[in-house]
């Protein structure tokens, strides 16, 4: 199993001046420390308008930075949203391309269609067809990455004629590709096209993901023509990780943001079955919404409970012999990469760089 580091880049109130610019010196810093570490990849979000959070609305930038300060650790888009009118199929390629030539062939691709009301909403994205506009996306990237000319000439996006999108890629024929999904039948549909899996799931023990791994594989198994030009069968899922000299330490720093980020993210993926309610639009694609709504409603939330999540193994958080020990749980299931969220809200900068010197020396060596 391999470890990528994961980053919502949250901004907690208040928001002093400043607070944002050092959310991101601080993430950089960290980018740095992990490349030397031993961190397999650096992947983040792409998220808009939504407050605490996440406060990464142009990751693409940060990816730039980071290529320029590090040598091996992959950077990987987690994810590029696809339906319109987030990014346009060709400005993706475009993009994406960029960033592999900078960083000597060290992008993985992560791609979705975002489960959060604030986005949707805002941006006007059509519900009905954001998953058709996803595939169709993936597909007009891949063609203008493999092709010498390319011309789009969908149901969601034209390009009038064959033009040639500069510049290709480094890795061939492209980067790997991986599709997102929170939903069990998001995790099916990832399998028969052929993508590699990135399992939105945090919160819940390891073993939750043996059956979104099983489904993930039968969708494999089933996959007959691959959205890109090679089946990538890596298993990714992500989950909130804290580490310390000691568990008592480990304990105090992580408590308050292991427990608030699952709560935001139910409430944030909630937030569509409410919007889709109060419209009286039925949830199609988007059905998995309903749960954490219903929980929300129920005060189910109120459960999810410090002692819950670390007594389940829903969080990584300890000294490195329990880390260890519950990372094997995620390695048992069938995890190939965990993408460890370091700073899931509120964990100081020093607690954050110091658990990723601890993976480092006590923690990946274990896994190799």
């Amino acid at each position: 199993m391999k470890f990528a580091m994961f980053y919502e880049i949250p901004v907690p109130k208040p928001w002093t001046p400043g607070k944002e610019h050092q959310a991101y010196k601080n993430t950089l810093e960290q980018a740095v420390l992990g490349d030397k570490v031993g961190f397999h990849a650096f992947w983040s979000v792409e998220h808009h308008f939504l407050d605490e959070y996440s406060h990464c609305s142009n990751p693409e930038v940060l990816y730039g930075a980071i290529a320029a300060r590090t040598k091996n650790i992959r950077i990987g888009y987690g994810v590029r949203l696809l339906p319109q009118p987030y990014n346009h199929p060709i400005r993706t390629a475009e993009s994406v391309a960029v960033l592999d030539l900078i960083s000597d062939g060290r992008v993985d691709f992560g791609t979705g269609r975002s489960s959060s009301r604030a986005e949707l909403e805002g941006f006007n994205v059509d519900v009905d067809t954001a998953r058709e506009q996803w595939r169709e996306a993936l597909g007009h990237i891949v063609g203008a990455w493999t092709n010498d000319e390319y011309q789009a000439d969908g149901e969601f996006w034209k390009m009038g004629a064959p033009r040639r999108v500069h510049p290709k890629p480094l890795q061939k024929p492209h980067p790997p590709i991986f599709g997102a999904t929170s939903s069990p039948a998001g995790h099916e549909e990832i399998g028969r096209q052929g993508l590699g899996l990135c399992s939105f799931t945090v919160g819940m023990p390891p073993e939750s993901m043996v059956d979104n791994i099983g489904l993930y594989r039968k969708g494999l198994a089933e996959c007959t023509k691959p959205a890109g030009k090679f089946v990538n069968d890596t298993a990714a899922t992500f989950t909130m990780v804290h580490c310390a000299p000691t568990k008592e330490e480990a304990y105090a720093v992580a408590e308050e943001s292991f427990v608030w980020y699952p709560k935001a993210g139910a409430a944030i993926i909630g937030s569509v079955a409410e919007w889709l309610e109060e419209r009286n639009h039925p949830l199609g694609t988007y059905d998995y919404t309903a749960g954490p709504l219903q929980h929300q409603r129920e005060g189910a939330l109120e459960y999810l409970t410090f002692d819950y999540i670390h007594s389940t193994g829903s969080g990584v958080v300890g000294d490195p012999d329990e880390c260890i020990e519950t990372l094997k749980r995620y390695e048992a299931a069938g995890v190939d990469i965990l993408l460890c969220l370091l700073n899931p809200y509120n964990i100081p900068h020093e607690k954050v760089m110091q658990s990723i010197e601890l993976f480092g020396k006590y923690v990946i060596p274990e896994f190799k």
